[in-house]
């Protein structure tokens, strides 16, 4: 899949928009780039890119109130950056719906691991049959979880999350452990990303159908999925 995926990369620095296009490109994604917000959004309903590289500080319309449109109607992977070095401006995004971060500056070749990563994991489940737990279930191949059999919208990340714990149903996984089953072994970020992602999950679960208690926490150690079938 990766290597006929679209990416879309948002950026108002010119230097940084052709950089990462040309490293991207030599890989053989096919990339579209725009300057700002009103440009992003309006590329992100033309192309549906795969995956969109989006910069915080962006004029006309920054990258958080783009990130918050985006996941309105799309389930993209979103990698953002920033040149700002507070922790709660990564934090912010997280919760918003971004799946990672890379703070400016950044190392061209890095920023193309971290999506040849999120596009391999993409990739990994379409011959798993589906896990089921009572009134949830989860279905690996389809990228798809159902609640009574309502869908419940999740980030790429969050259903990656939920699977690795469901598949590990009643047994302790530390953020450690999930960082390398959902990010993968070269991911190279803050481990509080799990804290972040787990917090959006237990409410998106909750609101679909009280099922955020599910996940457990076991503090000093990590998260449990509980299989309450």
């Amino acid at each position: 899949m990766n290597k006929k995926a679209t990416v879309l990369v948002v950026d108002d620095e010119a230097p940084v928009r052709e950089t990462v296009r040309a490293y991207l490109e030599k890989e053989g994604y096919t990339v579209f780039t725009a300057a700002d917000g009103n440009a992003a959004l309006q590329s992100i309903r033309a192309f549906k890119p795969d995956v969109i590289v989006l910069d915080i500080m962006l004029p006309e319309v920054d990258g958080l109130e783009v990130l918050r449109r985006l996941r309105q109607e799309s389930n993209a992977w979103v990698l953002m950056l920033s040149a700002r070095t507070e922790e709660m401006d990564k934090i912010l995004g997280l919760k918003m719906g971004a799946d990672d971060y890379l703070t400016k500056p950044f190392s061209p070749r890095e920023l193309v691991a971290r999506v040849e990563a999120m596009l391999r994991r993409a990739g990994t489940n379409s011959g798993e049959t589906p896990l089921v737990f009572a009134d949830l279930r989860i279905d690996p191949a389809a990228r798809r979880v159902e609640i009574d059999g309502r869908d419940v919208e999740l980030t790429p990340i969050e259903f990656d999350l939920l699977l690795a714990l469901a598949r590990h149903h009643g047994r302790v996984l530390s953020r450690e452990q999930l960082i390398e089953q959902v990010w993968g072994y070269d991911y190279y970020g803050d481990d509080r990303v799990v804290d972040v992602h787990i917090g959006r999950l237990r409410k998106k679960l909750d609101s679909a159908g009280d099922l955020g208690k599910r996940i457990a926490t076991v503090r000093g150690v990590g998260y449990r999925f509980e299989d309450m079938s």
